[in-house]
């Protein structure tokens, strides 16, 4: 088939119209106002641990240190509380793992789940799409798949770290629900765009797990 010249301009109006209409970004008083926040400090290569209760949380390269919102402009350390408190309520403990080498949800979750004691690993991309992870699953394979971040509240999030903790403890539980509205892919999705090229720019070719201590400030 041939793009004609009309049919590039019908495809440029219509991105340009749904930029338009997508949520405006944090202003930058808001995302200084994030950053500080939370500190994620750097603790060193990461590695497998030994506790059969654990969870690791695998977040993206940029989480919290050059992205601090989510797609639906959730700050970063109010969803990691939510999920590590979700984990604890559990009895279980969250370790917090950034992978550099990745933005894949697929990959940053299957590379927490392998790094954790129990063998269950939580993937968090910077822009809040999230996943539970096995170590032994492929990794475009998973326990459950959030993909529409847009649709995400923070009880959601509380109630995945919920799960996450529940099948650390080899227990089977029921899928977070979530309402699937595949109508906000066309308004969200200049921003998804955007955020992710953020994302990938902090990438690091074969760079290092790295373990990270979460400082939550009020």
């Amino acid at each position: 088939m041939q793009i004609s010249q009309e049919m590039v301009q019908q495809i440029v109006s219509q991105v340009l119209a749904e930029m338009k209409a997508a949520p405006p970004q944090p202003s930058v008083s808001a995302v200084l106002a994030a950053e500080g926040k939370l500190t994620l400090r750097d603790k060193g290569v990461a590695q497998k641990g030994t506790n059969a209760k654990e969870v690791v949380i695998g977040v993206a390269p940029a989480f919290g240190k050059n992205l601090h919102y989510t797609i639906k402009k959730l700050p970063h350390d109010q969803i990691l509380r939510e999920i590590m408190a979700g984990i604890e309520e559990e009895g279980c403990t969250a370790r917090i793992v950034r992978i550099t080498r990745t933005g894949d949800l697929g990959h940053i979750g299957n590379r927490a789940a392998k790094l954790s004691g129990s063998g269950i690993g939580i993937g968090l991309q910077s822009k809040g799409t999230i996943v539970i992870h096995q170590k032994d699953l492929f990794p475009l394979t998973n326990l459950e798949l959030f993909p529409l971040s847009p649709i995400l509240t923070l009880e959601k999030y509380r109630a995945i770290g919920r799960n996450a903790a529940k099948y650390a403890k080899g227990e089977n539980p029921t899928p977070v629900p979530v309402k699937l509205d595949e109508t906000v892919l066309p308004l969200y999705q200049p921003i998804a765009v955007l955020l992710h090229n953020k994302e990938v720019l902090d990438i690091v070719h074969r760079g290092d797990d790295i373990e990270l201590e979460a400082q939550f400030k009020e």
